[in-house]
């Protein structure tokens, strides 16, 4: 039994008008997905996706990318992405998730899951990167939610390994609300996606940092394979 973790898989069953094929380093990257995920996971396995999951705009929408999903080996942990318009109330998904028989995915939001002696932890996270227009509202909503989703975990009395979309860190842009939680907690191991493209992959942490070792799982950086966290 492993666990595994992979970010932005940009699915389109439902729009391949919409497809991530025509940036460099994404050719034929759903096909990629599958064949590294088939070659990678195994039923008794559990996969985190950390965001950017489907271009669907609506529950309905998103059907074929996460139907595909959850037909892929593995238990499958989601969390949101800037991208993931789909995305409804905790409620709502996991209804749908029930009526369409997609038993092998679950939502992490405001929550954890166990997974041996740890505790899977996480949420979107905000921006902090030169371009993207940020909100303190939503940046707030975000540091709660992570705050949340590692104390559950904590009480617990496992713990804590961070996922997140957005990176705390990128460059010289420091998100010091996410990273001031991080600290609290001391959380070891955080993996982080949203970031594409040979210059931006540049200027990410992906090495141990004020003692929290950071993970960049984009799926083109990792070459759309899920990466092994334990």
């Amino acid at each position: 039994m492993s666990l595994y973790v992979i970010g932005d898989l940009h699915l389109c069953f439902s729009d391949p008008s919409k497809t991530m094929s025509i940036f460099a380093g994404w050719g034929d990257y759903q096909e990629k997905i599958e064949k590294n995920w088939l070659d990678t996971v195994k039923p008794e396995d559990t996969v985190v996706l950390a965001g950017d999951i489907s271009w669907g705009m609506s529950l309905q929408q998103a059907a074929p990318d996460l139907r595909f999903i959850n037909e892929l080996p593995g238990q499958k942990i989601v969390l949101k992405g800037n991208h993931d318009y789909w995305w409804v109330t905790m409620k709502k998904m996991e209804d749908f998730l029930a009526e369409e028989g997609f038993d092998t995915i679950k939502i992490l939001h405001n929550n954890h899951y166990a997974y041996g002696n740890y505790g899977i932890c996480g949420t979107r996270g905000w921006v902090n990167m030169p371009g993207e227009t940020q909100d303190e509202k939503v940046l707030r909503r975000e540091v709660q939610r992570l705050e949340t989703s590692i104390k559950s975990a904590v009480n617990a009395g496992l713990e804590p390994i961070v996922f997140m979309h957005y990176p705390p860190i990128f460059g010289s842009n420091f998100n010091y609300d996410i990273l001031g939680i991080l600290y609290r907690y001391k959380i070891r191991e955080c993996y982080y996606g949203h970031v594409h493209g040979r210059s931006a992959h540049g200027l990410c942490v992906t090495n141990t940092y004020d003692d929290i070792n950071f993970h960049l799982i984009s799926g083109d950086y990792i070459q759309f394979k899920p990466e092994k966290v334990m």
